[in-house]
């Protein structure tokens, strides 16, 4: 979570200089070698999950959870929902190997508060009220109302799981940058589909299987959307950034400046409210939220958080096999470039092969034959990259579970309290 710290100096940035910066941070290149892991969580009642917790026994755990010593950064959400954010790890084992130790010393405490962790992208009971009372959460509850109520969603009832994986080499190939930025954007709608795990909300089934997703596909696309996918992957990053809209201006104090229609590149050639310096710059990219964010490495944002302890692990070991294996990154390349055709010329994800993975999940055929494709290559890679028997036979399971017969976890979801089977 970014400081809200805004006492920042230095010269004012001159457009030149920001992109300059932005070529320089958002892809840095060199052979893949670390592997990290972003898990959100809901926190429900452990006994009356369908219970609003209170903000008061919330604010009580968290307090007590502050003071673990764990590996990974632990931060909350606007509507008290929990995040592990794991330190870069050297392989996927080591990765899921000190994040489930994290999770293991969390748990315990949580369940002593009567509260437990809840691997579900959307919570389908509640809509808690904003937890977190900051300038920069004042400034993007602010930013997003001016859209519709989506914002307030996202940013209270979500969870998510982000895989971050570095960004490939300076050359062509495989594990090439821009070979593995092009194959997010394809591939992020397979993973959409496969992990979609939020098909209700307050109670009632929402038509989506990623209710998560098609959230922020409501949302504003110039902060949501990615590049459109025909630019160099630098040049793109750097345009869209720069013309994205500001969401605020920090102030040391008193609330921020939220203003309306000022892109940041706009802010630098006026200078008003004030010259943006680089700081503001560092600010206002933690401020976009695409699918696929460079961020020096890659930050896969479109997975739905998952159902069970280590359903996490999952998509973390599929997506590193299939991103870091040059064998199995080749493989699933060719499967998923089809689905270009789908996508067309909008980026994602407010293209037809994301709303349709979001919609329909593995029940869209097209999506259904790329997801086959997929986790078999994963399927084989996992031994190459040192993948545990234990991740290798969890990955397996859900394969013959999900993706074989063309379903995903919100399949499995019900409608709470009645119980009534959601699946179509």
């Amino acid at each position: 979570m970014p400081s809200d710290d805004c006492t920042d100096e230095g010269p004012p940035l001159g457009e030149s200089d920001a992109e300059d910066l932005l070529h320089g941070i958002c892809f840095k290149t060199g052979p893949p070698r670390t592997v990290g892991v972003e898990l959100e969580w809901l926190v429900h009642d452990l006994r009356s999950p369908e219970s609003a917790v209170p903000a008061r026994r919330l604010t009580e755990a968290f307090g007590t959870l502050r003071t673990l010593r764990l590996n990974s950064a632990l931060t909350f959400e606007p509507g008290g929902q929990l995040e592990l954010s794991s330190a870069p790890a050297g392989s996927l084992m080591e990765c899921v190997t000190t994040t489930a130790a994290d999770l293991d010393t969390v748990r315990p405490v949580l369940r002593a508060a009567g509260l437990a962790l809840a691997g579900i992208g959307q919570d389908p009971w509640h809509s808690p009220d904003r937890m977190l009372r900051e300038p920069r959460y004042d400034a993007m509850e602010t930013y997003l109302d001016r859209i519709g109520p989506a914002g307030r969603a996202m940013m209270r009832t979500t969870a998510s799981i982000q895989v971050c994986l570095d960004a490939g080499h300076e050359e062509p190939g495989p594990l090439g940058y821009a070979r593995r930025w092009q194959l997010a954007h394809l591939l992020g709608a397979v993973l959409v589909a496969a992990f979609a795990n939020s098909s209700v909300r307050e109670g009632a089934p929402t038509g989506w299987r990623s209710t998560r997703q098609a959230l922020w596909s409501e949302l504003d696309p110039a902060r949501t959307g990615a590049p459109a996918p025909r630019h160099e992957p630098r040049a793109g990053w750097a345009a869209h950034a720069l013309d994205a809209p500001v969401m605020c201006v920090r102030a040391p104090r008193g609330p921020w400046a939220v203003p309306e229609g000022l892109t940041f590149r706009e802010w630098i050639r006026s200078g008003v409210p004030r010259p943006p310096l680089r700081a503001d710059l560092d600010y206002h990219l933690t401020t976009l939220f695409p699918p696929v964010r460079p961020r020096g490495h890659l930050e896969l944002r479109m997975i739905d958080a998952q159902p069970g302890e280590d359903g996490w692990m999952v998509p973390l070991a599929v997506t590193t096999a299939l991103f870091d294996d040059p064998e199995a990154s080749e493989t699933v390349y060719r499967a998923v470039k089809p689905l270009a055709e789908t996508a067309g010329a909008l980026p994602a994800p407010h293209n037809p092969l994301w709303v349709n993975a979001a919609r329909y999940g593995l029940a869209d055929p097209e999506l259904h034959s790329a997801a086959i494709a997929a986790f078999a290559a994963a399927r084989e890679a996992l031994p190459r990259i040192g993948a545990t028997p234990a991740v290798q036979e969890a990955v397996a399971a859900f394969t013959e579970r999900y993706v074989v017969p063309g379903r995903c976890p919100a399949d499995d979801q019900r409608i709470p309290v009645t119980g009534k089977d959601l699946r179509p």
